[in-house]
């Protein structure tokens, strides 16, 4: 219980805590109240567990659609990191937005593994991460990112960029090609 607490980070702990809490306040008299602590839930997709195959954890967080939320996310999953994004042409403001990912990006992923294009992040990441691979679907990306060459790593689906597909549906194509290895 405790490797898994450790290997999903500080977000799921917090989210477990907070579920018990709102546990016991659903148990509350006032109706009103009780109704809205029943709207939570927690959010799938978002730095969710998801496997951990020989040695390497598996972490959805498809709904992190934009780089704050990865930034969190990177900054949340301790150790070494292989990265799957959303490869993309990025307009201006998600250009600068992933900029700012470049500090927790040269501490923490040892490789990006992008969806489509890569080129917007090998500009960025270039010089500071060695390997910017790009694949063509999730099944390609979930093995370029399981062949890696590290020990002890995660890997972490965090698209950074929207696509135009729903991150619902690239969540479960991330967890289904996880477990079919």
């Amino acid at each position: 219980m405790y490797e898994s607490l450790a290997t999903q980070g500080r977000e799921k702990v917090h989210t477990g805590l907070a579920g018990i809490d709102s546990s016991r306040l659903k148990k509350l008299r006032s109706s009103h109240l009780r109704d809205c602590f029943n709207l939570i839930d927690e959010m799938r997709h978002k730095l969710e567990f998801v496997a951990r195959v020989r040695g390497i954890s598996f972490i959805d967080d498809a709904a992190s659609r934009s780089s704050l939320s990865t930034w969190y996310a990177l900054e949340t999953i301790e150790g070494d990191i292989v990265w799957i994004a959303n490869g993309a042409s990025l307009d201006r403001a998600n250009a600068s937005g992933i900029k700012r990912l470049r500090t927790l990006v040269k501490s923490k992923v040892k490789t990006i593994i992008c969806l489509g294009d890569c080129t917007a992040f090998e500009m960025t990441f270039g010089d500071i991460v060695s390997e910017i691979l790009s694949a063509s679907d999730m099944h390609e990306a979930v093995t370029m990112a399981f062949y890696r060459d590290y020990e002890d790593y995660k890997v972490l689906f965090s698209p950074a960029v929207e696509n135009g597909q729903p991150y619902e549906e690239q969540g479960d194509a991330f967890k289904r090609e996880v477990n079919e290895l």
